[in-house]
């Protein structure tokens, strides 16, 4: 299980917040942590440990009057640690190819791809001709809704049809290089992993899957690492104290490598 470092940028700080809480109207969201520092710090930090595959995720939408506060963050970052990173939030097949040439590894895409309550696989073909299927990550971000979990796009708010399911994954693997997921319900509660949906994703044996979500203590993440059969890697936010959590971001890194239990 490999550990791969975030960071989230909202109204051009650097943050980490409650998952389901983002609202467009008025660029408001509950705040767990706001960072003094900026985002060009976090990348240094995660260059010199060698922790590659990390998430960039802009949480202002485009067009608003924060996004290019957050993009500019975003670049501070991407200069800090070109190749060492990846970045997500309003990525279309019309932008990506700029973020990769800035210095990304990779686009997360999830609002792009997952329009209208269906997979539009149009759009991820233009993505791959934009930047290669090799430079694309598919944020499968969800919510459970009865018995399942269905991705839900637009800052986590929209629930889309698409069920996250051991035949979607097989699909959609064809077309990207990872697969991102926040466990939406619990992103920024710190109360535990949604166990049932680290279950099916660790019954996946195909491209790498990041989970995201929940994770407040040891104790979690080394559940995260049994139930999901060591075969998801994982990133941690509001609980690592790096962000204001608990965690420390030495032990999590040693658990993750299998030298500590």
């Amino acid at each position: 299980m490999r550990f791969r470092p975030c960071i989230d940028i909202h109204n051009g700080q650097v943050k980490q917040i409650v998952g389901g809480s983002l609202l467009d109207q008025g660029n408001r969201a509950e705040e767990n942590f706001v960072s003094k520092q900026d985002a060009g710090f976090y990348a240094r930090i995660y260059r010199e440990k060698g922790l590659w595959g990390g998430h960039i995720i802009l949480l202002n939408p485009i067009g608003t009057e924060y996004y290019q506060a957050d993009l500019k963050q975003a670049f501070c970052a991407l200069q800090e640690y070109p190749q060492g990173l990846q970045i997500g939030g309003g990525i279309t097949a019309e932008n990506a190819e700029e973020l990769i040439r800035a210095g990304a590894s990779h686009v997360i895409v999830t609002s792009y791809v997952f329009r209208d309550g269906r997979i539009e696989f149009e759009n991820i073909e233009k993505l791959i001709r934009a930047v290669g299927k090799e430079h694309l990550v598919l944020d499968l971000s969800c919510r459970k809704k009865e018995d399942n979990y269905y991705i839900v796009t637009d800052r986590w708010q929209k629930f889309t049809d698409t069920p996250v399911t051991q035949e979607m994954l097989r699909e959609l693997a064809e077309y990207c290089d990872e697969f991102l997921v926040h466990a939406v319900d619990v992103e920024g509660k710190r109360h535990g992993i949604e166990r049932d949906l680290v279950q099916m994703l660790g019954e996946y044996q195909g491209i790498p899957i990041t989970y995201a979500g929940g994770i407040g203590s040891f104790q979690d993440l080394i559940e995260l690492k049994q139930v999901g059969k060591g075969r998801l890697d994982v990133t941690i936010g509001s609980g690592l104290d790096l962000f204001g959590g608990d965690l420390e971001f030495e032990q999590v890194l040693e658990i993750c490598r299998g030298e500590k239990k």
